[in-house]
């Protein structure tokens, strides 16, 4: 099978190039390679690269800076994701797209399913749900992962700052009144590979680890695991609770976004998952590596 990754130095991007299966001849780009806003080099590229498949973990991820750049959210969550699904459909190639759970309004008292109604807060969801609907207009076979809280041991995300202020500050405010899934980047690309090889998979789909958690409760479970690994002092990076109201961003975050993963296991006949702390666990032991 010939695949193409977009957003290859992203922390999706680098998961899935370190966990390729056998059998998979491997192109992976990213912005300097491709820029998936640019319809016709896009259509170009892809036509001559005959690929089966493409993984599109390309993004606009500045959900702050997405506020006032509202062009360049959209040119990349919309309008560089369907420029993909056109340059697919020439070639009949396969199209696995990896959205988010900003989709939602955070407003649920129970896991968000994957057919729910999507009423996002800010731009940064608006551009990423207008991907999916330009996405699935084009090709209404492809596939839409959504996700939420990711991290690895590469770029920048919760864990790696987290672990940065902890060292360096003696205790820090953590939003305690947002629950979702922290989610790592290796275990999302396992997925995504899992459904690469089951041509038969079509629509929207969610994924995260097991669980539920604060950011509070994550920060908390990073402390105590950095101590345990020795790379925190127990004497510093104190975390305590705050609220929503006491840390305001530009955009208004989600307070509820725990995503229902059913329909996923039964496609792909998953009978259990790993909990997000023992996946926090493995990353944290990769990060000491560097730390």
């Amino acid at each position: 099978m010939k695949v193409l990754i977009t957003g290859s130095h992203g922390q999706l991007g680098r998961e899935l190039q370190s966990s390729v299966p056998e059998n998979i001849e491997l192109t992976s780009v990213d912005v300097e390679d491709l820029d998936i806003t640019n319809t016709a080099k896009t259509a170009e590229f892809v036509s001559a690269g005959k690929f089966d498949l493409i993984i599109n973990a390309a993004a606009y991820t500045a959900v702050d800076r997405a506020e006032k750049d509202v062009d360049a959210a959209f040119a990349v969550n919309c309008h560089g994701v369907a420029s993909l699904a056109d340059a697919a459909k020439i070639i009949n190639a396969r199209i696995i797209h990896v959205s988010t759970d900003y989709v939602f309004d955070g407003q649920a008292c129970r896991p968000y399913l994957p057919e729910d109604k999507t009423t996002p807060l800010g731009v940064y969801g608006l551009s990423k749900r207008a991907g999916e609907e330009a996405l699935l207009k084009i090709l209404p076979d492809a596939i839409v992962v959504r996700t939420a809280w990711l991290y690895s041991q590469h770029g920048t995300n919760f864990v790696k700052t987290m672990l940065r202020l902890m060292k360096e500050r003696d205790a820090l405010g953590v939003v305690a009144d947002q629950v979702g899934t922290p989610t790592s980047a290796n275990s999302l690309a396992e997925v995504i590979w899992q459904i690469a090889l089951k041509p038969e998979i079509k629509g929207i789909f969610h994924w995260t680890d097991a669980g539920v958690a604060s950011w509070y409760d994550f920060a908390v479970a990073i402390r105590e695991e950095g101590i345990a690994l020795g790379m925190l002092s127990g004497d510093k990076g104190i975390v305590r609770p705050i609220r929503t109201e006491d840390y305001p961003t530009p955009t208004k975050r989600p307070a509820f976004s725990i995503l229902d993963k059913t329909s996923l296991y039964q496609a792909l006949g998953i009978k259990s998952q790993v909990h997000w702390r023992q996946q926090l666990r493995l990353v944290m032991a990769q990060l000491r590596v560097d730390f």
